[in-house]
């Protein structure tokens, strides 16, 4: 009789790899390893070979990247997701297409179980078993990592004792996920929160202090909230973030150190890099203003954040998901237009915006020749707007100024 078949999401560390024959050995499946490149993925075809070399019945990439950007990142820019105000989400975001594609191979393949290699101490581990209960809950889900509890000498000395070909080279004291929106740093001496984060956390951004000293201009051209284009030239989702995080790092934009209220109930200090994603958000946010209006914008403040949990806390597959996307999609018909952006020594800023549909008017806002304001209606608005607080001045006595003595000659204070 054919062993059972599970599908594991395979990132060619020392976790995923052990776990192979881990599987194997303890559950007694078939084990089919499943990459999904969403960007800084490594050497693809090296990981597919290592996989099967461990003793997987099979391995597949899934160049996930166009997918990743179209149906996850932009919707979180156009939403303005980004979490407790400084996580712009790239892990958080890339999980549930994961999970999404971890199932649709589980089904492909015939498998009845899945498996992720995350721990029981972190936020991936929700995303990925909510999401791949919502989308078959049929599955069972294995988690090797959350179950065996073993330390990383452990787990090298039982990948050892296997000959199992493990990529283990120098130790590194962080963890890193990275994706093409953003990379994600934690553990060593990140753990302390009063340590200034170290030269070597850094690989996509340029130490500001070092950055160039004369400013780099782009001009983002944004359509329904999508950017488009890069100085004039129109581009793909994926060559825009890669071409425009490479422009930022130089400058030493998009660097991120954050203390984090986890979804397990732990708070962690997180270091993240985020060049395209900074400039993004911020000419994204500059466009909007010129084309919503303030009562657009303000409550777009609340279901952005609303929208940065439900992603964080692994809640996409839900009806409140296409609730809030339903609003998203709607705000962002007329946000469309150009934004220019100023990036120097780790900073950016917008110094120009452009938008056909925008309800700034230079003839109502100008104070010079050409002023359409009504300057006569004023008196009579402040009266109106004014009424409530005299009425109840008037009638309740409010503010009153207390007595108090007359003040002859001088004063001083000692």
């Amino acid at each position: 009789m054919a062993r059972e078949r599970l599908v594991l999401a395979y990132s060619g560390g020392l976790d995923t790899s052990v776990a192979i024959r881990w599987i194997q050995e303890k559950y007694d499946m078939d084990v089919i390893a499943m990459t999904v490149d969403v960007g800084h993925q490594g050497d693809l075809e090296g990981i597919q070979q290592r996989a099967k070399d461990i003793g997987a019945v099979d391995a597949v990439v899934s160049d996930a990247k166009d997918l990743f950007v179209k149906y996850f990142v932009w919707p979180a820019l156009q939403g303005g997701a980004i979490y407790e105000g400084d996580y712009l989400l790239a892990t958080a975001l890339a999980r549930p297409l994961q999970a999404w594609l971890l199932v649709e191979t589980a089904e492909e393949f015939g498998a009845t179980a899945v498996a992720h290699g995350c721990t029981g101490k972190g936020n991936d581990q929700v995303r990925f078993d909510v999401s791949i209960k919502a989308l078959n809950p049929d599955l069972r889900i294995v988690a090797p990592v959350r179950e065996w509890r073993l330390t990383r000498d452990e787990e090298i000395r039982w990948a050892e004792e296997r000959g199992i070909p493990i990529p283990v080279t120098k130790e590194s004291s962080y963890s890193v996920d990275q994706n093409l929106w953003g990379r994600s740093v934690e553990a060593g001496i990140l753990e302390d929160p009063w340590a200034e984060p170290p030269d070597d956390v850094w690989e996509w951004t340029a130490d500001p202090l070092t950055a160039p000293q004369e400013p780099a201009y782009v001009e983002i051209e944004f359509e329904q909230g999508i950017p488009v284009a890069l100085d004039g030239e129109r581009l793909d989702g994926v060559t825009l973030i890669e071409r425009l995080s490479k422009l930022a790092g130089a400058h030493g934009v998009g660097r991120v150190d954050h203390i984090e209220n986890r979804l397990v109930g732990i708070k962690s200090r997180e270091v993240y890099e985020a060049p395209a994603g900074v400039v993004l958000y911020q000419a994204h946010r500059q466009l909007e203003k010129m084309v919503l209006s303030k009562e657009q914008a303000r409550f777009k403040e609340t279901v952005a954040s609303e929208y940065a949990s439900l992603v964080y806390n692994g809640q996409w597959f839900t009806s409140l998901h296409q609730d809030l996307a339903a609003f998203i999609t709607s705000s962002q018909r007329h946000v469309t237009g150009a934004v220019r952006a100023r990036l120097h020594k780790g900073t950016c800023r917008v110094v120009g915006r452009s938008a056909p549909d925008a309800l700034y008017s230079h003839q109502l806002a100008t104070y010079d020749t050409g002023d359409q304001f009504d300057h006569a209606a004023a008196e009579g608005f402040i009266a109106l707007w004014g009424l409530p607080v005299r009425t109840q001045a008037e009638r309740q006595q409010l503010h009153r100024p207390a007595e108090r003595p007359r003040l002859t000659g001088s004063t001083s204070v000692e």
